[in-house]
């Protein structure tokens, strides 16, 4: 159940609560004062039903009260508790992306590895710059990127003399 609703729906149990916390109160003054005999008004000196509030009056007014703060919490706090729960999911999502391209990496050779690692920071990386962040030479270079081609990780796609190297799995 939504907490919004469920907020809603404890308010309005609160409300519900408070009158009939009041009647109740309500009817037993109203039968004390009909209860009270002048007899003994005149023996004591006061009236043992005098109005008064029992002590269930109170435990009600702080049992509504008490319902009345956490259906407000629930109305009002959800949208907080929505985002804390929505950035724990994306950074359980970014550790598995993580541990499942770790684990690829320990299928490569170290050069594939270094070559994924540089196409994932910068997807569309040209060969020349590939080979410069990889310290590469152009032939080992070009066999690693053959290599991962075949294996289906990476896409060559032309670009004038040179090539962009894109990551075919998003990892």
């Amino acid at each position: 159940m939504n907490n919004r609703y469920l907020g809603i729906i404890m308010i309005l149990a609160c409300i519900i609560l408070g009158f009939l916390t009041f009647a109740f109160n309500s009817s037993l003054n109203e039968h004390a004062d009909a209860s009270c005999s002048c007899s003994e008004m005149e023996e004591r000196g006061f009236c043992p039903h005098e109005k008064r509030t029992p002590w269930q009056t109170y435990i009600g007014v702080i049992l509504a009260s008490s319902i009345a703060a956490l259906g407000i919490y629930l109305l009002f706090f959800e949208k907080s508790q929505s985002a804390i729960i929505a950035t724990l999911e994306n950074q359980k999502n970014l550790q598995i992306k993580e541990e499942k391209f770790n684990i690829l990496l320990k299928g490569l050779d170290p050069d594939e590895q270094k070559v994924i690692k540089a196409v994932k920071e910068q997807d569309g990386i040209t060969q020349q710059t590939l080979r410069l962040r990889t310290d590469l030479h152009k032939s080992k270079l070009s066999i690693v990127l053959d290599s991962l081609e075949k294996k289906g990780l990476i896409k060559k796609v032309p670009k004038g003399k040179t090539n962009q190297i894109f990551l075919k799995l998003a990892i």
